[in-house]
């Protein structure tokens, strides 16, 4: 078996945890390629790890228009977010970006993890502290910031590590 391990970073925590599943993949038949600085990122692998930051609830739209390219090839999903682990939204996510990928390609699951946003988004937040009725909400925004500011660390890399491990075990 091939793989690649193609990505989108905005402020680098999705290269982190791509860098990781790479290590991971238990072949020397791999590649690792940033979407956006181009590169090899033909379908001419057998297994795709394909990341992305999550904005919205979905990707950007070269990584929809990547994916809806891999025909008949095996994708794995991975992702960083300023959300918390909250199981019932990843699920959302992964539902909206698999409606992306040929009918034929065979999923092999997902990997979430919290990752730093910019500082621009914090100063929203901190806006909306001034308005009576989002002040709670934006607190909880602040917290939640605050504590991604930490990730993706050690025990997130380990973890996707782990995923592109298991993945590649079973593959071969």
């Amino acid at each position: 078996m091939t793989y690649k391990v193609v990505f989108v970073s905005k402020t680098g925590n999705t290269k982190k945890v791509a860098m990781s599943i790479y290590d991971g993949i238990q072949s020397s038949a791999k590649d690792i390629v940033d979407l956006e600085e181009g590169g090899n990122t033909g379908a001419d692998a057998d297994v795709y790890f394909v990341g992305f930051w999550v904005n919205r609830g979905s990707a950007s739209l070269d990584v929809l228009e990547y994916l809806d390219e891999l025909e008949g090839k095996k994708i794995a999903l991975f992702a960083t977010g300023g959300f918390r682990r909250d199981e019932a939204y990843e699920k959302k996510v992964e539902q909206q970006i698999m409606a992306w990928m040929p009918d034929d390609a065979e999923y092999l699951g997902s990997f979430f993890c919290q990752g730093k946003m910019g500082s621009s988004i914090r100063k929203k937040y901190e806006q909306m502290l001034e308005n009576p009725e989002t002040e709670s909400v934006a607190r909880q925004m602040i917290q939640n910031y605050d504590e991604a500011l930490l990730h993706p660390d050690h025990s997130d890399l380990e973890r996707a590590y782990q995923f592109a491990k298991e993945i590649s075990d079973k593959i071969g």
